[in-house]
């Protein structure tokens, strides 16, 4: 599923409200920059990027004057071009055939992720080992070679939570992931280690969510909640064995916050889920 850069969403609602602002239609505005209504349309819907020469005409049209407005669209312009040749694209031959390439432009704007996994551990806190046993068994369609793209992909994607800028990321993990042995003792001690390593991360927060919370609302499945930078509205994305769904609408965003909440409610705090994960690596130590 393609999906619309972080920027391109900005310029869009951002065009919009200028135009509006200047009480104009799209006709009206077409006609002037002669380019059909249609096209503006989709600009202004996020569908399709545009140029910084059409966007001075369309700021001149709306009456824009002051060079600091003019200057933030104009770099909106500019960023959602530059994402055009995002990191991934090398990786574009196993990533676009598996609707990786939209996770991962919205995943590189955010500002703060919530996800919530039921089953293995997030791929943002996942080591190599244990990366590579879960893609390559749920991906049976591919390639080893696939595979190993995926993994190195998977593994770049984690520069995301470093430096400057890191988005802050808030997970919690059902306990059945914890529990479940992916491939083998070694590669489970790795990822258990790692995942006490991150509990010390300052932007990161991890709870565990332990069979004794019993029903919840998580046993849907897995999601992943994005923030972005204002005016940018958050997004949903939810995967299952054949498609990727992303939700923008407010009504779906609110529900998933909502179950996002009572999930950490349920879960233990950190200290308790770093003393859990501590207790696991014992446990399969023995």
């Amino acid at each position: 599923m393609a999906q619309k850069s972080v920027y391109r969403r900005q310029l869009a609602a951002r065009l919009r409200e200028l135009r509006e602002e200047s009480d104009l239609t799209l006709t009206d505005v077409a006609e002037d920059v002669e380019v059909s209504p249609g096209a503006l349309s989709r600009i202004e819907n996020g569908d399709r990027g545009t140029s910084p020469v059409l966007v001075k005409a369309l700021l001149d049209r709306y009456g824009t004057q002051d060079p600091a407005v003019r200057e933030d669209v104009l770099d909106l312009v500019r960023a959602d071009q530059a994402q055009k040749r995002p990191w991934w694209r090398k990786y574009a031959a196993v990533v676009n055939t598996t609707q990786y390439g939209g996770f991962l432009a919205l995943e590189s704007g955010a500002s703060a992720i919530r996800s919530y996994e039921a089953l293995w551990m997030p791929g943002l806190l996942q080591t190599e080992e244990y990366a590579r046993s879960v893609i390559g068994e749920l991906r049976t369609d591919l390639t080893s070679r696939q595979v190993d793209t995926l993994v190195k992909v998977r593994m770049q994607r984690q520069q995301l939570l470093e430096g400057d800028g890191a988005p802050k990321l808030w997970v919690v993990i059902d306990e059945a992931a914890l529990r479940r042995r992916v491939g083998g003792e070694s590669v489970m001690l790795g990822q258990l280690e790692r995942l006490v390593q991150v509990c010390d991360h300052p932007q990161i927060t991890v709870q565990l969510l332990p069979f004794d919370a019993g029903v919840h609302a998580g046993l849907y499945g897995a999601f992943v909640l994005m923030d972005f930078p204002q005016p940018t509205p958050q997004v949903v994305w939810v995967e299952s064995l054949t498609n990727s769904v992303c939700f923008e609408s407010s009504k779906d965003i609110d529900r998933y916050a909502e179950t996002f909440d009572q999930l950490r409610a349920l879960a233990v705090g950190p200290p308790e889920t770093r003393r859990r994960f501590q207790e696991a690596i014992r446990e399969l130590s023995q």
